[in-house]
């Protein structure tokens, strides 16, 4: 397997399934951050080790670095670095083969091809065969995880995939603009309508029953519409701490996508 490092821009619940499939199949993998993610489903995020200092998911170890060259020491000891770099511009002296763009923006902002030997964008926003080399398919349906090298994936429509009868009445949206102060944590059973945090006075309310699977961080700035989390009437609570179905659909498609064109390369 290929010493050098996939790149993965993003270390949300997503690019966490991404970036924990490569690792299980023997590729090192360095993730590039914000330095304060807004990440919902903080308990199957790596970038969770941007508050943390180190987070584990399934067995895969994740750790704050400050240089490149930290970065590069971590990886060759088993671990997944993390390195606050929003603009990419450590990337080349990280030398990776691929170079994988998770922030699921639902546009491009700013990765293009060239940037590595090989570059994926993940989900809407990216044109394969233009600013980037592939596109995985991000929607849930038939074709979740399939890679597309010509063309671009489903647009965006705005309503979250459909999960266990409900979509959109299964977000928590922030009601109003401010600081978030939260009153119960992941993992967590809610029953409908039930107060579980507010936001610069306004109480933020349970959409449904069920369990809280993701929830943004104490103490985090959100604006009044925000996304600040989702509850799951499955009620599963080993959900809230496994990586996702279609986490792991998206990670396959970008594993196949690497093999794909690194022999197709020459590599």
């Amino acid at each position: 397997m290929s010493s050098q490092p996939v790149i993965i821009r993003g270390g949300g619940d997503l690019a966490t399934g991404i970036a924990h499939r490569l690792f299980q199949s023997g590729f090192p993998v360095v993730i590039l951050e914000i330095p304060q993610p807004t990440v919902i489903r903080r308990t199957v995020a790596f970038a969770q080790s941007v508050y943390d200092g180190q987070t584990t998911i399934e067995g895969v170890t994740a750790v704050l670095v400050s240089t490149p060259g930290e970065a590069l020491e971590k990886m060759t000891e088993g671990f997944i670095p993390v390195l606050i770099d929003p603009f990419g511009q450590h990337i080349p002296q990280l030398h990776p083969l691929a170079l994988v763009d998770a922030i699921i923006a639902k546009r491009n902002l700013g990765t293009y091809r060239g940037q590595a030997p090989i570059v994926i964008g993940v989900g809407p926003g990216f044109a394969a065969g233009k600013d980037v080399d592939a596109v995985i398919e991000t929607s849930r349906g038939h074709d979740l995880g399939r890679v597309i090298y010509q063309g671009e994936a489903l647009p965006d429509t705005g309503i979250p995939g459909d999960i266990g009868g409900f979509t959109v009445e299964r977000i928590i949206r922030a009601p109003g603009t401010g600081v978030f102060q939260g009153l119960v944590e992941i993992g967590s059973s809610v029953e409908k309508d039930q107060i579980i945090g507010e936001v610069h006075g306004s109480p933020v309310l349970a959409p449904i029953t069920g369990i809280v699977r993701g929830i943004i961080a104490q103490g985090a700035h959100v604006k009044q519409g925000m996304k600040i989390g989702d509850v799951d009437p499955r009620g599963k609570k080993e959900y809230c701490y496994t990586i996702s179905d279609k986490a792991r659909a998206i990670g396959g498609g970008v594993l196949e996508a690497i093999l794909h064109l690194r022999q197709s390369k020459k590599l």
